[in-house]
């Protein structure tokens, strides 16, 4: 099945859930455990159901039942953060700069307040890459 370039983003809604599973301690959460880490006001069970399945259509997460759960699912994710960032960096880079790390790099170092101290980490790391 290919997947278009819609279902390869993610919504804010389904970031929201995604964070809250590749922080979680855990290998997968339930639907109230994924609730549970909501701040107030707590988005409803069938609100998170939803995107659960809009996930898992999308292949970002899987489910299984949980063990001695009944038909308690527990979701997990398919993809790790970094692949995910990894990925829609590289759309970014491709879509916005034509495929350029200089012109990337150049724009965030003209838009964004980077301290002194940053830039030398960042010149660290560009030179242990040499």
């Amino acid at each position: 099945m290919k997947r278009n370039d819609e279902e390869r983003q993610l919504t804010r809604a389904e970031m929201e859930i995604m964070n809250i599973l590749w922080s979680a301690p855990t290998e997968g959460l339930t639907t109230h455990q994924i609730i549970e880490q909501y701040p107030e006001p707590k988005p409803a069970y069938s609100t998170i159901a939803t995107f659960l399945k809009i996930l898992t259509n999308k292949v970002f997460i899987q489910s299984h039942k949980m063990e001695g759960g009944g038909k308690t699912f527990v979701f997990e994710p398919l993809i790790t953060r970094e692949e995910y960032t990894n990925r829609v960096m590289k759309e970014v880079k491709s879509t916005f700069f034509a495929g350029s790390l200089k012109s990337m790099l150049s724009f965030f170092a003209k838009q964004e307040e980077v301290s002194e101290e940053d830039l030398q980490e960042i010149m660290a790391l560009i030179n242990s890459r040499s």
